[in-house]
């Protein structure tokens, strides 16, 4: 593969492995070296690819494969929310205004979910991965991702309807003694 088309390859798929390596490492240090750590292994087994069509399946499925590893080799791991203010930068989401949240709030919420059910709904509503890449990427067959999508959206709703109810909670003002 030639260099310009290896810089087209990254242009193409950079952003949207960095969310997807964001939203499983919950860390923008620890998401950039797995993107990085994916093209590096594009760059080094890329070419035995045969089906051309297949690039993008192949570069999420190293890119969690990776992840995997490091979590067994005992990697760090932390929240989003406790990320440096813009150090963050989340996937962008669809704005849904029936739930009166923005991007970030279901981005935080997102990360309340178990992981098991994070990586499919990352997957098929961030990167709109189809459920039998999806399946073949987190090496489980297609009727597994139906259910984690289901019972991860399920988390997700009780994430956000539990920051719903928190941000509607307007605090009580302590009565202040008059003194006469």
């Amino acid at each position: 593969m030639g260099q310009d088309a290896f810089k087209q390859l990254v242009d193409a798929y950079y952003t949207s492995l960095y969310r997807f390596a964001l939203s499983l490492a919950r860390n923008s240090a620890d998401a950039c070296d797995l993107t990085q750590q994916t093209f590096y292994v594009w760059a080094t087994k890329g070419s035995s690819l045969r089906d051309g069509s297949k690039v993008k399946t192949w570069l999420f499925t190293t890119l969690y494969r990776e992840f995997l590893r490091g979590r067994r080799r005992g990697s760090r791991v932390t929240a989003i929310a406790d990320l440096p203010p813009g150090e963050d930068d989340p996937p962008t989401a669809c704005h849904d205004p029936a739930l009166k949240m923005d991007a970030q709030g279901v981005v935080e919420a997102l990360q309340e979910v178990d992981e098991t059910f994070r990586v499919p709904l990352t997957l098929f509503y961030l990167e709109d991965l189809p459920y039998q890449e999806i399946a073949d990427l987190i090496e489980v067959p297609i009727g597994t991702v139906m259910s984690r999508l289901s019972r991860g959206k399920t988390q997700l709703r009780t994430a956000l309807a539990r920051r719903e109810t928190a941000s509607n909670v307007v605090p009580f003002p302590l009565s202040q003694k008059k003194t006469s």
